[in-house]
């Protein structure tokens, strides 16, 4: 199990793995968000992304499957989050795309007022299969220090 105190700063780890389908990006776009370019080749084909484009908010969920699968295998004191920071969408994900995450430790921070517990600020960069950056944000999550 992970816990605060065995956080560092500056701390890299790199992980996950999804293949992004047009089935999911259809059923994505059509329940959560409708806009004609996450549901049509035709719509898409007529903006600057030229093809069907996955949900900029898709992409944030399947972003946190391959969070939520890593902490399955590597166990963390956590407590859920407390938000996320400068949200980018750097490019399009298409049907297709295969997705990976990579973090950077940016900041660790036990409780003033909340004994137990902490801050972590994570960047969290999401890469296609070309390694380029598609996604990236800051993760600001809580978590349990070691037990006495």
């Amino acid at each position: 199990m992970l816990y605060l105190d065995d956080i560092e700063v500056g701390a890299k780890r790199s992980f996950g793995r999804y293949e992004v389908t047009r089935e999911e990006v259809l059923a994505f776009a059509g329940k959560y968000d409708p806009q004609p370019f996450h549901l049509s080749d035709e719509a898409a084909a007529e903006t600057h992304f030229g093809r069907l484009a996955a949900s900029g908010w898709h992409t944030c969920s399947m972003t946190m499957a391959m969070l939520v699968a890593e902490m399955k295998v590597h166990p963390q004191a956590s407590l859920g989050a407390a938000g996320i920071d400068e949200l980018r969408w750097l490019k399009p994900v298409h049907p297709g795309d295969t997705l990976r995450c990579e973090t950077e430790t940016l900041e660790v921070r036990p409780s003033r007022s909340k004994p137990g517990m902490g801050s972590v600020r994570n960047r969290m960069t999401v890469f296609n299969q070309h390694d380029e950056p598609v996604l990236q944000f800051i993760a600001i999550a809580l978590m349990r220090t070691r037990p006495a």
